[in-house]
């Protein structure tokens, strides 16, 4: 298996990884700009791109991953439930679906709460073992915070959806997994995140702040309270990642 992360300006982080073996590959949260970056990697590897998938509708910087797509004639993928909030066609993920890229397989797992289509993905290498190995988060889990639920309205109720998606999806994974989040310290997506690029859901229970909050009422005030302003020029990225900007 070969795995990369590449950080932007904007504190995004983006993934390409896959299977040498097979010369198989997946881009994950591709940051507009960086399309042609993916691809050549991709190439230096050997591979062809069959996917390239967005974990979520961003809130906070142009999404280069239908163009990625388009260059390389992959298949761009977001949640099925994205289908009601974009103005494209796209290849639907469903919960508990599994991708098989050669010898690495991807479980999708819907985890709203930042976004109502949000998504993780747990990878597991199978040259490797069964057991899974990583989890891309996204912007539900982040070292050391969670994804603010308050872009799109509706916090409170989008703050319950995220610790119920925490506490089903995650958290219950072995505290050796790996997570590699959509966002480091400096994005706009959460409060009080990390610089690290990368953790373990045994060290995010032990030190992350708001998984020490096991009561559903108080983390839903707590993620809540004093959220930051939301990223500049939302509404027209927004708009751009939906493919609805005019």
């Amino acid at each position: 298996m070969f795995f990369q992360q590449r950080a932007s300006a904007d504190a995004s982080l983006s993934y390409l990884f896959g299977c040498a073996g097979h010369g198989l590959a997946v881009a994950v949260d591709v940051v507009a700009g960086d399309e042609t970056w993916f691809a050549d990697e991709a190439k230096k590897t050997g591979s062809v791109l069959t996917h390239v998938i967005d974990t979520h509708i961003h809130a906070d910087h142009l999404s280069g991953g239908r163009r990625l797509a388009e260059m390389t004639n992959a298949r761009y993928c977001l949640h099925a439930s994205a289908a009601a909030a974009v103005g494209f066609a796209f290849e639907p993920l469903r919960h508990g679906q599994v991708i098989e890229i050669g010898n690495v397989t991807i479980e999708v797992r819907h985890t709203p709460g930042h976004t109502p289509e949000a998504i993780c993905l747990e990878v597991t290498d199978r040259r490797r073992g069964d057991d899974p190995w990583f989890v891309l988060t996204g912007d539900t889990l982040l070292v050391g915070a969670v994804g603010r639920p308050d872009l799109l309205g509706q916090e409170r109720e989008m703050a319950g959806a995220l610790f119920d998606s925490l506490h089903r999806e995650l958290l219950g994974l072995p505290d050796s997994i790996e997570i590699f989040p959509g966002h480091q310290a400096g994005s706009a997506c959460g409060v009080g995140l990390s610089g690290k690029p990368n953790s373990t859901i045994g060290f995010e229970k032990r030190w992350n702040p708001s998984l020490a909050i096991g009561d559903r009422a108080a983390f839903i005030d707590a993620v809540t309270r004093d959220m930051p302003p939301r990223p500049a020029d939302m509404e027209r990225i927004v708009a751009a990642n939906t493919g609805m900007l005019r």
